[in-house]
């Protein structure tokens, strides 16, 4: 599924797994601190 946001538009809820094992959820910190988000595609991969 793809999803296209805008400038101003909410992120969609997902979790990762930090560099600790544990997951982090965006809602952990919904209201809590400001977060931003930036994905590089082939970063830190071989090729």
């Amino acid at each position: 599924m793809e999803t296209t946001l805008k400038i101003g538009d909410n992120a969609p809820e997902f979790s990762l797994s930090a560099t600790t094992k544990e997951k982090i959820a965006l809602s952990d910190y919904h209201g809590k601190k400001n977060i931003f988000v930036a994905f590089y595609g082939m970063d830190f991969t071989p090729g």
